[in-house]
């Protein structure tokens, strides 16, 4: 079973849903058996998903055929549950959201995080440079291990004037930020003129409302809360993105570490991990 902020969220009411419902919007397995009319996958066929219903913290459950991914040989269940959302979410960010060149620098917030650290590799196979920021030390070894440019540890470094040394006073055409209110002014001061906001997650709480004078006046900024759900709603544009991610992941050009598998027992301490930051990388509930 995954273990994903937006569990967080759903837990939490930051993102509403009707009362009473299931826990997990990520796991993986094994199918028992299909119903009627579903062609596509059979008994036996290993699966992973992401998205609704709810209800992965569960050891056995219906799902519709049609939201399941089929998983290749050499990506186990593990792995799966570890990366389907998070590596979704960064395959749309670094595929989908603005078109990236070789060269190009950008600031990512939570670099050691779940997506973090993803992010950071596959940065590094389409020629991308991130500055990126971590909590403390420990943290910004692992993000420079797995390929960061320049870590930033925010309590301590002004982020928006490093970005600006860094880039030689222009700023980043993009921020990916999963932080949320915490960040969000550090993120639009690290921007050159014309660059993105991408606000992909909110673990601080929800950034303020948008003064749009506020962005004319920093140089015509744009700003977009993108959702993981309307980058994979056409399955075929769906399938694209998780076969790029198996397929780096498979190859080894993306390694994926996972620090800790909890008991579903532990939920509470799980989230309490989460919610803290004292998550690094990739962790799983397992069975």
């Amino acid at each position: 079973m995954g273990l994903n902020f937006a569990d967080v969220y759903f837990r939490t009411g930051v993102y509403p849903v009707e009362l009473p419902a299931g826990m997990g919007v990520a796991g993986s397995g094994i199918i028992e058996a299909v119903g009627p009319g579903v062609s596509q996958f059979g008994p036996g066929d290993r699966v992973t998903y992401t998205g609704s219903p709810l209800g992965a913290y569960s050891t056995e459950r219906v799902m519709p055929a049609a939201h399941l991914i089929g998983l290749p040989d050499g990506i186990s269940c593990d792995t799966a549950a570890a990366i389907t959302m998070r590596g979704l979410t960064t395959a749309y960010l670094l595929r989908r959201i603005h078109p990236l060149r070789a060269g190009d620098t950008v600031l990512l917030h939570a670099a050691a995080g779940g997506v973090g650290l993803l992010f950071l590799q596959w940065a590094n196979l389409l020629g991308v440079n991130v500055i990126g920021t971590v909590s403390n030390e420990e943290k910004a070894e692992i993000a420079r291990a797995n390929g960061c440019a320049h870590v930033l540890i925010y309590p301590r470094e002004d982020v928006p004037r490093r970005v600006r040394e860094i880039t030689g006073g222009v700023g980043v055409p993009v921020v990916y930020d999963g932080i949320g209110k915490a960040t969000y002014q550090s993120s639009l001061d690290s921007l050159a003129p014309r660059g993105l906001l991408v606000c992909f997650g909110t673990a601080s709480g929800p950034i303020p409302s948008i003064d749009a004078m506020q962005l004319a006046a920093k140089g015509s900024l744009f700003v977009t809360r993108p959702a993981l759900a309307d980058y994979i709603a056409d399955p075929a544009e769906r399938a694209e993105l998780a076969g790029e991610l198996f397929g780096h992941v498979g190859a080894g050009r993306i390694r994926v570490d996972i620090g800790r598998r909890y008991s579903l027992e532990e939920a509470v301490t799980a989230h309490r991990d989460m919610e803290s930051g004292a998550i690094i990388g990739q962790s799983i509930f397992a069975l």
